[in-house]
């Protein structure tokens, strides 16, 4: 291994591991309230795969509520997603490397076979690299080929660092209190012409909710 590869895999490695720890520290003191998650756990209920949507910037709190329930997250193949794919397959995730906003047919194959294997989905449709709140077709193209619902979800949290990156990353603060809901079920076909505006709304009424 070239000399540059390997120090910026130990770098990623170092990350990765303070990484994990850092999220474990803070969310052990965070304190959640989840409503509005009828829909979930319908789907639950009745073994339906679901694609959750959420945005890129309040991804932290969403992938520690869901921790170790076995969720598959779809992150990029840039330095950055290889360091959140390794703290999130530490928090119990299963990991899908790629983008579906750059016609990803590799990622977008993987995403529906864990689908279609009775596996649940979370994807950033803004991810990853934006614009902030931007709605790239992935989601509906996923849950449309397996013929699954799509979940909006969304977090607010009562005190929290945002950093200087194009979304706003949020890491709520030490005791923040972090309300996440969720929307309703969207069902996605091939003849619906209206599905972007659909998504956009169920993600509006998740941070709707959320603030309340």
């Amino acid at each position: 291994m070239p000399a540059d590869d390997a120090k910026k895999a130990k770098r990623i490695s170092r990350w990765s591991r303070t990484g994990v720890w850092l999220v474990r520290l803070l969310g052990w003191t965070w304190r959640f309230r989840v409503t509005h998650d009828d829909a979930v756990r319908a789907a639950r209920s009745s073994k339906t795969p679901i694609v959750f949507s959420l945005w890129h910037g309040q991804m932290l709190p969403l992938l520690y509520t869901h921790r170790n329930e076995g969720v598959t997250v779809l992150i990029s193949e840039h330095a950055d997603g290889e360091i959140i794919a390794r703290i999130a397959a530490q928090l119990g995730y299963n990991t899908v490397r790629g983008s579906t906003s750059r016609g990803a047919a590799r990622a977008l194959l993987g995403l529906a076979r864990v689908l279609e294997g009775g596996g649940e989905l979370a994807i950033t449709p803004d991810g990853p690299r934006g614009p902030a709140k931007s709605m790239a077709p992935g989601v509906a193209i996923v849950a449309r080929r397996a013929g699954v619902p799509v979940v909006a979800a969304a977090a607010t949290a009562s005190k929290a660092w945002h950093l200087k990156t194009w979304d706003k990353f949020m890491i709520p603060r030490p005791f923040a209190k972090i309300h996440v809901a969720y929307s309703d079920a969207i069902a996605v076909s091939a003849a619906d012409d209206e599905t972007d505006e659909r998504l956009r709304a169920a993600m509006e009424t998740a941070e709707r909710r959320a603030d309340g």
